[in-house]
């Protein structure tokens, strides 16, 4: 996790490594039962991390990523990212389908894929955006996470979110 820029103290970018802290562990745990082979295990960590990774990479989406991405410097990149979060869904399901083997590349790939964001993306949101565009980042972030059931919290009545 970054630790350099401070953007981690960003309401939504502190949540988001937060929960990539999460995704990461239980990342670890699904590999530990594929190791012992037993699906039942097995399935039930897969689910654990989709319930983490789904909601998680469907906020960014529709809240950092949908923001910066109207920017020309950010479009490729957000594009990039997206696509990344299909490829990771799809080789979660393929080890729910029954092919292990792919569990040291959605492994590798999700640390990849975490690192760009909380060494990247996140410290050039922080010194890139607006304030009004972070205020529609909170906006839309907020209303995605009550819309879905997503647990989040909500900043003290009058403080900044940012």
């Amino acid at each position: 996790m970054c630790s350099y820029c401070g953007c981690d103290s960003i309401q939504v970018i502190g949540r988001y490594m937060a929960e990539h802290v999460e995704i990461i562990n239980s990342c670890g745990r699904l590999k530990a039962a594929v190791a012992t082979g037993v699906e039942d295990d097995i399935r039930a960590r897969a689910h654990e991390l989709a319930h983490l990774l789904g909601p998680h990479t469907r906020s960014e989406e529709v809240g950092l990523f949908g923001i910066m991405g109207r920017r020309e410097e950010f479009h490729d990149h957000i594009e990039m990212l997206c696509g990344e979060h299909r490829s990771l869904d799809d080789l979660l399901e393929a080890i729910v389908a029954g092919d292990h083997s792919l569990m040291d590349t959605l492994e590798q790939e999700l640390r990849d894929h975490i690192d760009k964001e909380d060494n990247g993306l996140f410290p050039a949101a922080a010194s890139g955006l607006d304030g009004d565009e972070w205020q529609e980042i909170d906006r839309r972030t907020h209303e995605h996470d009550h819309s879905t059931g997503t647990p989040h919290t909500h900043a003290p009545h009058g403080a900044a979110a940012h």
